[in-house]
């Protein structure tokens, strides 16, 4: 228990105001405009828009109407895959380059976080529980599979999952790596709450357990990620997470090598 309740502690208040004493800043700073908060967040702004208005599978079959090829919607899929690793990784590592004085090792990407891997392991068992009933209502059968052919065969099925565990690299960079270590600076632990507002309105249109679910994870996400300068554990919880889901989707789906498809 004394471990747990030591870990936890870096959930409080107290341990946010640690990293606000971490944080680089003068007193004369407080109040003023900063251009790096302008930047981080246009960047953002223009990303997530870009990712709405073109990134979308929906987008893919508008400009690529179906031709009735074996694997068009799995290229909807590397299209979606395809566009959040520009948007959250290619995107953002070009403004980092452009702006003075910041180095992209510094944005939470080293692998200290690796000691941290039991608490990792300990909020993922805390988490199963949750998807586990949430995967027994109708909005997640809707939901998921994202892939409806991903029971079709071996390739379908691995090959989704490596689209989507990219994708899941390249949300945690862009989320608990850029805006985090963006934001730092001027804002300080607030930072989390900034960047948990946009990472919640993503899962918009997915079950709205999910969508409230979001709100926790990229609180404690957040503060990990800043606390231990490293993305690497929530990639692994994220892809953990998104994995089992599947799976417990891919259970009421026909067997794979019938020739039925998940919802059809």
């Amino acid at each position: 228990m004394s471990w747990v309740s030591r870990k936890l502690g870096w959930l409080t208040a107290n341990h946010w105001a640690i990293i606000d004493r971490e944080t680089v800043r003068t007193p004369d700073q407080a109040g003023r405009a900063s251009w790096q908060v302008l930047v981080v967040l246009l960047t953002c702004t223009i990303v997530l828009t870009l990712q709405e208005y073109v990134g979308g599978s929906d987008q893919y079959a508008r400009l690529f109407p179906y031709d009735r090829s074996q694997y068009w919607e799995l290229k909807g899929f590397v299209w979606w895959s395809g566009w959040r690793v520009l948007g959250y990784v290619i995107i953002p590592i070009l403004v980092i380059l452009a702006m003075p004085g910041e180095r992209l090792r510094d944005y939470n990407l080293t692998f200290k976080g690796g000691k941290h891997l039991l608490l990792y392991l300990v909020m993922f068992l805390l988490f199963l529980p949750v998807v586990m009933i949430a995967s027994q209502s109708p909005s997640f059968r809707h939901t998921y599979p994202f892939y409806r052919m991903a029971n079709r065969s071996s390739f379908d099925l691995w090959a989704w999952q490596g689209l989507y565990a990219a994708q899941f690299i390249a949300l945690e960079f862009f989320f608990r790596g850029f805006l985090l270590q963006g934001l730092r600076r001027a804002l300080g632990a607030n930072a989390i709450f900034v960047m948990v507002v946009p990472y919640c309105m993503i899962h918009y249109g997915k079950p709205m357990m999910e969508t409230f679910g979001a709100i926790l994870a990229g609180l404690l996400l957040g503060t990990l990620a800043m606390r231990t300068r490293s993305i690497w554990g929530g990639v692994l919880i994220h892809i953990g997470v998104a994995t089992t889901m599947d799976v417990l989707a891919l259970r009421g789906c026909p067997p794979m090598g019938s020739g039925k498809f998940c919802h059809g």
